[in-house]
């Protein structure tokens, strides 16, 4: 499931990127090719896949499994009314009300497995009930929008903050500090500590972000300020580290590191945009350039040899991830420097990305000839 689920992230991603040079298709559908069809299935789908490690409890239940389709079914309900609203009026409060029942089965049986868990639960789970909660606050703004037309700019910026920064963000966020020692092969002696410590502050600074850019812009300063000063305290414990593995040309630390170097551009370049400076179109284009693709990728490189052979790993694992990993470190730097190339309205941005997503393809053609018995 989870490899099916990835590659349809990276197919929304190529989409959004392609879609303004082969058709005609409105913005907001475009951007909803990457985060509903791609992007929340991926995140609830791999949800499933660690509240059970980090809770060590058993595999979910059908219905948890299945709300990542159901998500999908949601984002392509949404894709289909911003690209036609006319044929489609009701279409984005139906796919509302099925992305909120999804992700609010998700979150039940997360709080559920975080009561149960034999002693406290890893810190991480609670980053992850915080994301979905997110989630859930972002689509009941999409629900009140028809009985509130006046306030329908500030409920769409309320929407997409709780979205990048609390669902997207605390979710990558929270996992980046739990894959990056695994696959740098090294403790971090503090991602405890940290993950529970900062999560107030991410919280406070979602909240405050996505208000901010709806009603009121010093909170919006404020909150930014919070999620900076995580970014880089984390990337400050990294770097003391492993600064050899997140510079190294190939594996998956590169990518996991330039995820949190993309993260922390693009909230520079959201200050930009909530100052007036930049085309939210253009930040929004360079959070998926700078950040998901090198998490995307990155995360890939690592965790699908373990999705697709479960159990002892092997040297077959190895030689995928090896694979997978080749020239990670030149891909990331792609991804980077194509997302502040974007921020600022520059199409070579874009195509350094996709230069940077063929590239990660290549790779994965050479990663699927060794999964052949």
């Amino acid at each position: 499931m989870l490899p099916l689920l990835a590659l349809i992230a990276l197919v929304g991603i190529a989409g959004t990127l392609a879609a303004p040079f082969v058709a005609a298709a409105p913005a907001p559908a475009r951007v909803h090719l990457t985060f509903a069809i791609g992007i929340a299935p991926l995140i609830l789908g791999a949800l499933g896949y660690f509240v059970p490690v980090l809770t060590r409890s058993a595999a979910p239940p059908p219905r948890v499994l299945a709300a990542p389709f159901a998500a999908l079914a949601a984002g392509v309900v949404a894709v289909a009314y911003f690209a036609a609203p006319a044929a489609w009026p009701l279409a984005y409060l139906a796919a509302a009300v099925i992305e909120l029942a999804a992700v609010g089965a998700v979150l039940a049986w997360m709080a559920r497995r975080a009561r149960a868990s034999i002693g406290a639960p890893h810190p991480c789970v609670r980053w992850y009930l915080a994301a979905a909660a997110c989630l859930a606050a972002a689509l009941l703004a999409v629900l009140v929008m028809p009985y509130a037309p006046a306030q329908y700019v500030a409920l769409k910026r309320l929407h997409l903050h709780l979205n990048l920064l609390g669902f997207v963000g605390l979710t990558a966020l929270g996992t980046l500090q739990v894959l990056v020692p695994t696959a740098a092969g090294a403790a971090d002696p503090r991602a405890a500590a940290r993950l529970d410590a900062d999560l107030r502050w991410a919280l406070a600074g979602t909240v405050l972000v996505a208000a901010g850019a709806a009603w009121l812009p010093l909170a919006a300063a404020v909150g930014l300020f919070f999620w900076l000063s995580l970014a880089i305290r984390i990337a400050r414990d990294w770097f003391t580290l492993y600064p050899g593995r997140l510079l190294a040309w190939h594996g998956a630390p590169p990518s996991l590191g330039a995820a949190l170097a993309g993260f922390t551009v693009t909230l520079v370049l959201g200050a930009l945009h909530g100052g007036g400076t930049l085309d939210p179109r253009d930040a929004v284009l360079a959070f998926i350039l700078a950040f998901l693709l090198p998490l995307v990728t990155g995360a890939l490189t690592y965790l699908a040899p373990v999705w697709l052979r479960p159990g002892a790993q092997t040297p077959w694992h190895e030689s995928v991830r090896a694979a997978l990993g080749h020239y990670a470190g030149l891909r990331a730097g792609l991804f980077v420097a194509g997302g502040i190339l974007a921020g600022f309205g520059s199409a070579a941005g874009t195509a350094l990305a996709a230069l940077g997503l063929a590239l990660f393809v290549v790779q994965g053609v050479r990663a699927v000839a060794l999964m052949r018995p």
